[in-house]
């Protein structure tokens, strides 16, 4: 049974960033009241918190923690500024294992005074120094690709295609790829990719949101599922075709949204979910 069938919320996911100006306490009471089941937490979220009782308080109410978001922003011209990094994503990891979160989603980064192959080297380099730290402490490690438009800063992997080969270079069990509909959408070979996700066994995430047209910030602009022109429904059953069942996690920036009120959000979240999901 899925969500789009019944009212059945059991797979429904809402990233703690979705509702950003509720505290992760608050997000943790409405989305339990509003019958969502998992949760993914941002690390923004955490902060001057004791990690470990927050954890605890989701699983109080009866919250799934799906993943911890977010790691990555590997690449720096800088060897300085790549320890930093790695050291951070090391961080990630011991407040996963804290919060009880199984997974980490990651952001991978990228340097605009370098060539992006570099960039991606030294994702793929940073990735594998921090694996035998996310099997220490049995967090798994999600690579997300983002859309080409984010190609300067946030992430030289752009593509499921990237992904894949770099999560079959590393070839750990512990390394994966997270699928972001608002980042995927556009790419002719993503049926394909799914595909290779489903005979690699590493497809970690699904996360969805939708494409206005035309979008007014090139990130806090993201639409509420049904808002835009993403086929949510066709890649859901790419994603499913693969054996994935996992949560499917509303993830949406948006300064219009964030600026209602947060329980009319919450409930057209949860509609939107049952209509266009």
């Amino acid at each position: 049974m899925t969500i789009s069938e019944s009212n059945d919320l059991s797979r429904l996911c809402i990233h703690s960033i979705t509702t950003k100006p509720w505290p992760i306490e608050e997000a943790a009471k409405h989305y339990a009241a509003a019958g969502v089941k998992g949760i993914t937490v941002w690390r923004d979220a955490l902060e001057g918190k004791n990690i470990q009782k927050t954890g605890q308080l989701l699983r109080d109410h009866d919250l799934s923690i799906v993943s911890l978001c977010r790691g990555g922003f590997f690449p720096a011209k800088d060897a300085a500024k790549r320890k930093l990094a790695i050291d951070d994503n090391r961080k990630a990891i011991e407040e996963a294992a804290q919060l009880g979160a199984p997974l980490i989603v990651l952001v991978c980064g990228a340097d605009p005074g370098q060539p992006l192959a570099i960039s991606r080297q030294q994702i793929q380099e940073g990735i594998a120094a921090i694996i035998p730290d996310a099997a220490a402490a049995g967090v798994k490690l999600a690579i997300e690709p983002l859309h080409p438009m984010y190609a300067d800063t946030r992430s030289a992997i752009n593509t499921l295609a990237q992904a894949n080969e770099m999560a079959e270079v590393l070839n750990s069990p512990w390394v994966g790829v997270a699928v972001d509909v608002y980042h995927l959408w556009w790419d002719p070979c993503l049926e394909a990719e799914i595909k290779r996700c489903g005979q690699n066994e590493n497809l970690m995430a699904f996360h969805v949101c939708d494409w206005k047209s035309p979008t007014t910030d090139m990130l806090l602009d993201r639409g509420l599922m049904g808002e835009g022109c993403i086929p949510i429904k066709q890649i859901r059953k790419w994603v499913e075709g693969t054996g994935f069942n996992g949560f499917i996690e509303v993830e949406i920036f948006s300064n219009r949204w964030w600026k209602e009120d947060q329980h009319l959000f919450l409930k057209q979240i949860v509609k939107a979910s049952r209509e266009y999901v």
